[in-house]
């Protein structure tokens, strides 16, 4: 690779003796990451007996060519994510407390939000937001497949967000737009957008997105911190601005001493991953918690019977008549309605004047005095909860011709899921040994 000769001399500055193993390593072979989504499953493991494990998530692999695709029904079904190794070392070491309000500020395109969802066990309230609005759509689908039920997904900038939910969160994870020094292997468009003074003004928004989420966390909260850049004036110098700012303390990161510490004094707590001494690209996290008491904090007290209406209670009639015949759960909490959708949302949360993409599980829509479930509560259960189901294998025709959106062939009557290794994969609804395709058209494989 031809990396830029500035870039070359900050990093011999930077890692010292270590940096001829460093260069060596772009001639190395890229790591391939998955990652298995333990809401859904973990016997999927099995498939990735001969994979070696990422080190640093107990849940990670290293994933060989031609075992998973993008188009195998784990995919499809939210067993599994793809993700860079590196990345999954930041979710991991957020520490969670019991019914915990999680906001994944710079979430796009949803690997640590499904990650830190998935350790959430679908408990408490998870806000995804992405500023960009082109991204909020893979954003908000991957937290569909994945099966995140308590998740909230927003397209907001961070001040707008501090507005709402001062001193409000347990955890913030700040995965911040950088200059992308520790992707140069994988995204070679990154070394011709590289500069100083890009990872200086890199330096300058990570500083303020940060002061955004300062105001939003609650007195003992955490602020995950993390980028996939090398750059010590985005990574430890923006660290010690918050400590010095907010007299934040800089914590250990549990479950991470496999990789290397930060630089600098003060900074060991940081942890850093180099491509020549772990497998995978480059990467930064802190974690960071807040030790000064809010000003104030906001305390969410929902008033459902402000959102009441004929409309609504008729939608929730439907869907309790859909329920009784199709699921073995009861749904109780506050619904919402917008448009013919209707939606649950996750508790301790006020909506109300914000960018949402999802508020929530999405139920389904009321189609003409009826009610059609969505495909986001084919994936929120465990498969016991499904009254009806129509059981196929990974490698099976049946489910090769539901995901192409053909009719499959079962003994099945009304709405059924399609499971595939008893992982739910999508609607079906049964008649006459004939199972009509529900499976969702911008999803199906050609």
């Amino acid at each position: 690779m031809n990396l830029p000769i500035e870039f070359c001399e900050r990093m011999r500055k930077l890692i010292g003796d270590e940096y001829d193993a460093f260069i060596a390593s772009y001639e190395t072979q890229l790591n391939r990451g998955i990652r298995i989504n333990t809401l859904k499953c973990d016997s999927v493991a099995e498939i990735f007996a001969d994979c070696e494990r990422v080190a640093w998530c107990p849940d990670g692999y290293y994933i060989k060519d031609g075992i998973v695709s993008g188009n195998h029904p784990y995919h499809a079904a939210g067993a599994v994510y793809f993700q860079e190794p590196s990345a999954m070392c930041v979710s991991v070491g957020l520490p969670l407390c019991d019914n915990a309000k999680i906001l994944d500020l710079c979430a796009a395109p949803g690997g640590k939000t499904t990650h830190i969802g998935a350790r959430m066990k679908n408990r408490g309230l998870l806000v995804a937001n992405e500023i960009v609005q082109k991204r909020t759509a893979i954003l908000s689908e991957n937290v569909e497949r994945m099966g995140l039920t308590n998740t909230i997904v927003t397209n907001e900038t961070p001040t707008r967000l501090a507005e709402k939910f001062e001193g409000f969160f347990d955890g913030i994870i700040v995965d911040a737009p950088c200059s992308g020094e520790g992707m140069f292997r994988k995204e070679p468009q990154a070394v011709d957008e590289w500069s100083v003074n890009h990872t200086l003004s890199c330096a300058v928004r990570q500083k303020n997105i940060l002061d955004d989420a300062y105001k939003m966390l609650r007195c003992g909260g955490y602020i995950m911190y993390s980028t996939c850049t090398f750059s010590y004036d985005e990574n430890e110098a923006v660290v010690k601005y918050m400590i010095d700012k907010y007299n934040m303390e800089l914590c250990r990161i549990d479950g991470l001493d496999e990789l290397s510490s930060g630089i600098g004094e003060g900074m060991e707590n940081c942890r850093r991953v180099f491509p020549h001494k772990n497998k995978g690209e480059g990467h930064f996290a802190a974690l960071l918690r807040r030790t000064e008491e809010n000003g104030r904090t906001t305390e969410f007290i929902k008033k459902s019977e402000k959102r009441k209406n004929s409309t609504l209670e008729d939608a929730k009639k439907l869907y309790y008549e859909f329920e009784k015949t199709s699921l073995r759960t009861h749904l109780d909490g506050e619904f919402v309605l917008f448009g013919d959708n209707l939606y649950l949302l996750p508790e301790y949360v006020d909506i109300d004047k914000l960018k949402v993409l999802r508020c929530g599980l999405h139920l389904g829509e009321v189609k003409r005095n009826r009610f059609e479930p969505s495909h986001a509560l084919s994936h929120a259960f465990d498969k016991d909860v499904y009254i009806n189901k129509v059981e196929t294998l990974s490698d099976s025709d049946e489910i090769k011709k539901y995901m192409h959106g053909e009719t499959i062939t079962a003994d099945v009557s009304g709405w059924c899921v399609i499971m595939c290794d008893q992982i739910a994969v999508g609607w079906g609804k049964g008649s006459n040994n004939t199972v009509k395709n529900h499976y969702p058209k911008h999803l199906r494989t050609l």
